[in-house]
């Protein structure tokens, strides 16, 4: 896929210089004090020679500006500024190009840099920066702070009055220019220098590279200080993608005959960083240049699109890079967009020998087209959805029916057997032991009729207000509750958002009102801590399971529960169930095992047979993975779905058509560690979203952070890492309005997201102690988080 335009053989090592490389122009040291200037348009053009240094040249750089195209190049001696087309006019004229001297005998430079105006450069010299005009000979400023020598450094896009500094002390430092001062400090990154830096300007984020292939990703604040949104590891990236794409040859083996990938054991440095550039940029992807290749990084979900290995192209004379210089190419979409043709391009120095080739990605379409061409190998999706498109089979087990005779009371047989004295179902009372009367009957003869408008007001009260899709995060804390000593183990709110469930480690389930006023309903009978809480659509039943292997359902209001699955229908805990299919089914996952069941429930008693129990549950159907335990699992029940995920102990996520009884899809490898917590985009009854925005789901493992997929692709499509999940199974959800993710944390505080971005919108602090649980109303803008220790928390917007 890459070309090799041009290849220069030098006189000297280039592998630790600064190349420079533009969309129209690239730069080759030679003779070590001269300069030729190749145009990557014409590589057959003559080249520019430019002279006047009478050191060695260590770094240059092209100006940010397209007319006039600006070159900046360094010495021992000076800093010289060039005016590429003003030099090119004046060779044709037969006169000696020149340029404009900015800087005079400033050391070894290193790195230059300029502003998104032109009008000032960056030197980075020993452990100082120099701040220079790009006009005539002017040190502006200068900068020192940095224990070791400097790397790079770099003007803000968006605020020229900002600097960032990388180092070999292995941290970076933002400057204000105004005073001169250093107004953040980051903290040591790395145990290798920081090589590469670069600023994002559409959504404010920095990001920075290091000699052991240590990506960081930082959103820049409006008060000028910087938080960690990411952190890449290019090798841990490429064995990930190396492992995907071993995944897609098994399928295609027969077709392409061997599977094998190789993998290339070679130290991983990130030299380059840039991002892609057109008429419709996509800032989240990044070009990367490292020691064995280039790679194409998708910075929402952390994960390597594809990589363009040197090895791979025998024709290349470069097979393991010194030092890479990224830029956007040429793009002539706008001009003919009938044969738009596109091109990225990359200037590579050789680490063992003394040669610079000129690399082209080149494909039909626009820049955006061709990262995705780049990036298809991880778009594995089969159009998958959960709202379904035809009726469920007659073979479905969606289509299997609990029979009359089965949901009845058992007949006896063998004719009339014994029967009590009473035969009604419920005896009444004789009344001798309660107290006798002490006043004697009297009529109302007082009675006034209420009024009629008293039933207009009730049906006025039921109608349905929408949920404020506009409202902002819920961030103020409103209410505070401590419920118990024991973690708050589960949660969920009822589908009308009056009332809401609470699971605890104490083996008990709370039933509050929403509001958090009076006594909660206590309903206790399990001998282990409660794993799963969960209401029934008609918001009639609700369920609980623990890890004594048991699963009861209640009836709302009662209590005692109307069935008891107990343990010796399971042979491991029940790690997650729920109501499914509009309450036709229940949904449990127990070991390696989902079980669907039929059900009939019947909470009236017979008070001579109270143990009889009327309720029935029938199996369905039984799906075995190949897991040895599922440990998270979610299905809507808000309406018809035939999709259920579950997720596995092997670290992946099944995809289960219920429709046809199989696993349509799994995606494996989906986090590091095991994952604990999954939560689809359900939205609630007060409000409306876009059909396709029901495909997207929440995975949290621990150590892993937070993903959010496209079913429809089963593709990470986001990442959300700022907060801290160590060991606890702390877990995440989306609000009804689809706009915010909210995340438990190990450091005390829950986080609240906006979908669209990887940084924190709010972070919630104060809290006792690790936020285990969180939920959003289905009803309201708020949010619930529940403690280790027993505190419930209301945030407000």
């Amino acid at each position: 896929m890459m070309i090799e335009k041009l290849s220069f053989t030098c006189d000297r090592l280039m592998s630790h210089l600064q190349l420079a490389c533009c969309p129209s122009y690239c730069g080759i040291p030679v003779r070590s004090k001269e300069l030729l200037i190749y145009s990557n348009m014409d590589i057959k053009q003559k080249p520019l020679l430019l002279t006047g240094h009478h050191g060695d040249i260590s770094a240059m750089v092209f100006g940010t500006g397209s007319k006039p195209v600006l070159l900046c190049s360094a010495s021992a001696d000076y800093i010289i500024v060039w005016d590429v087309e003003l030099c090119q006019k004046r060779t044709r004229d037969g006169m000696v190009a020149a340029g404009t001297v900015i800087g005079t005998l400033l050391g070894e430079v290193v790195h230059l840099s300029f502003c998104s105006s032109d009008e000032r450069v960056t030197a980075c010299s020993g452990t100082t920066v120099y701040i220079l005009s790009s006009k005539k000979e002017e040190v502006i400023s200068t900068l020192t702070g940095h224990s070791g020598p400097l790397t790079a450094a770099e003007f803000c896009p968006w605020d020229e009055g900002i600097l960032v500094t990388i180092s070999e002390d292995r941290t970076f430092k933002l400057w204000d220019l105004r005073t001169e001062s250093v107004c953040f400090q980051s903290f040591v990154l790395s145990a290798s220098p920081l090589l590469s830096v670069l600023f994002l300007p559409e959504s404010r984020h920095l990001i920075t590279g290091s000699n052991d292939g240590q990506v960081w990703c930082f959103v820049l604040t409006d008060e000028l200080k910087c938080h960690l949104v990411s952190r890449m590891d290019i090798e841990k990236m490429q064995k990930r993608h190396l492992r995907h794409q071993e995944t897609v040859a098994q399928g295609t083996s027969s077709v392409t005959g061997s599977s094998k990938v190789t993998v290339f054991e070679i130290p991983k440095h990130c030299f380059s960083i840039w991002f892609s550039v057109g008429p419709c940029r996509d800032s989240s992807r990044l070009w990367m240049g490292s020691s064995d290749g280039l790679y194409l990084v998708d910075l929402a979900t952390s994960e390597l699109l594809t990589a363009l290995y040197f090895k791979d192209e025998p024709s290349l004379s470069v097979t393991v890079a010194g030092s890479c210089s990224i830029s956007p190419g040429w793009d002539n979409s706008v001009s003919n967009p009938s044969s738009a043709l596109i091109s990225m391009v990359f200037l590579v120095s050789s680490l063992f020998t003394p040669s610079v080739a000129l690399l082209e990605v080149t494909r039909p379409g626009s820049v955006d087209g061709l990262c995705d061409h780049l990036g298809k190998a991880w778009i594995g999706g089969e159009g998958l959805t959960v709202i379904p498109s035809s009726p469920p089979l007659l073979e479905s087990p969606l289509s299997a029916e609990l029979k009359t005779e089965e949901a009845r009371r058992p007949k006896r047989k063998g004719g009339v057997k014994e029967q009590p004295l009473v035969f009604h179902s419920k005896v009444r009372s004789s009344g001798y032991s309660s107290s006798p009367r002490r006043t004697m009957f009297s009529p109302k003869t007082n009675v006034q009729k209420t009024p009629c408008s008293t039933k207009t007001n009730k049906k006025i009260g039921c109608v349905l207000r929408d949920y404020p899709v506009d409202s902002p995060a819920p961030s103020i804390p409103h209410t505070q509750l401590s419920i118990a000593n024991k973690p708050v183990c589960c949660f969920q709110y009822s589908g009308d958002g009056k009332q809401i469930l609470c699971g605890l480690g104490d083996n008990s389930v709370l039933l509050y009102k929403s509001s958090f006023t009076g006594n909660p309903a206590v309903h206790t009978g399990h001998d282990r801590a409660v794993s799963t809480v969960g209401w029934s659509h008609g918001r009639r039943w609700w369920l609980s399971a623990s890890g004594d292997r048991t699963l009861r359902i209640w009836p709302c209001g009662a209590p005692e529960p109307a069935v008891t699955m107990s343990g010796d229908m399971f042979a491991k805990p029940i790690r997650s169930a729920q109501f499914y299919y509009l309450d036709k089914f229940l949904l449990l996952a127990s070991g390696n095992s989902l079980y669907l069941y039929l059900y009939h429930l019947d909470n009236t008693h017979d008070d001579i047979k109270r143990y009889q129990q009327r309720s029935v549950v029938k199996l369905a159907r039984r799906f075995e993975t190949s897991a040895t335990d599922i440990t998270a699992l979610s299905a809507i029940n808000d309406f018809f779905s035939y999709i259920v995920l579950a997720c596995g102990s092997d670290r992946s996520i099944r995809v289960f058509d219920m429709n046809k009884g199989t696993v349509a899809s799994e995606l494996p490898d989906a986090h590091s560690r095991a994952i604990h917590c999954i939560s689809q985009n359900k939205g609630s009854m007060f409000t409306t979203q876009a059909p396709d925005s029901y495909n997207l789901f929440l995975t949290s493992a621990v150590t892993d952070g937070v993903k959010i997929w496209d079913l429809r692709t089963l593709r990470c499509v986001r990442r959300y890492e700022n907060h801290l999940n160590r060991c606890h199974p702390c877990t995440s959800a989306i609000s009804p309005c689809g706009r915010f993710i909210a995340s438990g944390s190990e450091d005390n505080c829950g986080y609240v997201y906006d979908i669209r971005s990887s940084s924190y919108l709010h972070k919630l602090p104060k809290h006792s102690d690790t936020v285990l649980c969180v939920t959003f109303n289905p009803a309201a803008p708020e949010l619930l988080t529940g403690t280790l220790d027993g505190k419930l928390r209301v945030f407000q917007p």
